[in-house]
């Protein structure tokens, strides 16, 4: 394996000072995975890939059993995040994002095995009676949907066609979070409290924050998950708490360093790098403009 400086400085520098340091905040970790495929992914940074390979799933899950952590649900962890009590330990929350078949084939047997739970997002307009595809891979059917339900799985949006939100007008996103909700629901005959944000969270744009943050609320949404990397603490947004990426490249040192919160330092250097960038684009164009009704695209 190349030299990875996320990994390097995640083991050999944040892990170490982490360890000396006591009284951390209370912290669940949220895992993100999407592909359980054997896909090498290759040409592309160890951080950016999707794939997670089933061998080195079942590892992960094995790890966490081993461990004695126990799975929970995205409302389970808003409320212990949100109440006065103790954060149990050993929590964690295990997503997939995009809804592929490789779920139901690879990870549930795994997931079953250990009894654990997961909470799959569901990008509607690729979920079908018959087998769908999104980014040249498989997924999931309704049929498939409805029998994970029923074997312990949650769902959450992931909304109708997997869009980047922030390119969108107002009617647009709504649409999207609304629907997605909607079919979902009416799919599986139960509610839909969680969403996650498909690509990369704009987390340091306040208002689109806030507007997304009002339209999830009022479409009876009650919780929900970004890429900001990190573990989700008291201080998190409920509808945008931040997740660990998982793949094929997390070793076990490197796994149980994300778990620990080794890796929480991640976000906090891209927020820094965004805020220089936007604070010279800002420079370069002029005053930030503000916001229109129907929200067009931010550049």
């Amino acid at each position: 394996m190349s030299f990875r400086f996320d990994r390097f400085a995640t083991l050999y520098v944040v892990n170490p000072l982490r360890r000396s340091v006591s009284g951390n905040k209370p912290s669940i970790p949220i895992l993100m995975y999407h592909s359980i495929s054997d896909d090498a992914e290759t040409g592309v940074h160890p951080y950016y890939r999707t794939s997670t390979s089933p061998q080195r799933f079942a590892s992960q899950m094995k790890y966490l059993s081993d461990n004695g952590y126990r799975t929970a649900s995205l409302t389970d962890v808003v409320t212990q995040l949100q109440g006065q009590a103790a954060v149990a330990d050993k929590r964690v929350v295990i997503t997939f994002d995009d809804g592929y078949r490789d779920f139901y084939r690879e990870a549930f047997p795994v997931l079953d095995r250990f009894g654990f739970s997961a909470t799959v997002f569901l990008a509607t307009s690729f979920v079908g009676d018959r087998t769908l595809q999104f980014k040249s891979r498989d997924c999931l059917t309704w049929t498939e949907v409805r029998e994970l339900r029923k074997s312990g799985i949650f769902f959450g949006s992931h909304t109708v066609t997997h869009p980047q939100l922030r390119a969108l007008s107002m009617p647009a996103i709504n649409e999207e979070i609304v629907s997605s909700k909607r079919t979902i629901e009416e799919k599986l005959g139960s509610a839909v409290d969680s969403f996650a944000y498909p690509y990369a969270f704009p987390q340091t744009d306040s208002d689109f924050k806030k507007m997304l943050r009002d339209s999830l609320r009022q479409a009876g949404y009650q919780n929900g998950v970004c890429t900001v990397v990190g573990r989700a603490r008291r201080s998190s947004d409920p509808f945008f708490m931040e997740r660990l990426p998982v793949n094929s490249c997390d070793d076990t040192a490197l796994f149980q360093a994300k778990l620990a919160g080794a890796y929480d330092w991640i976000s906090k250097s891209q927020y820094v790098v965004k805020m220089v960038k936007a604070g010279l684009l800002g420079s370069v164009s002029g005053a930030k403009q503000p916001i229109s009704k129907d929200f067009p695209a931010v550049q």
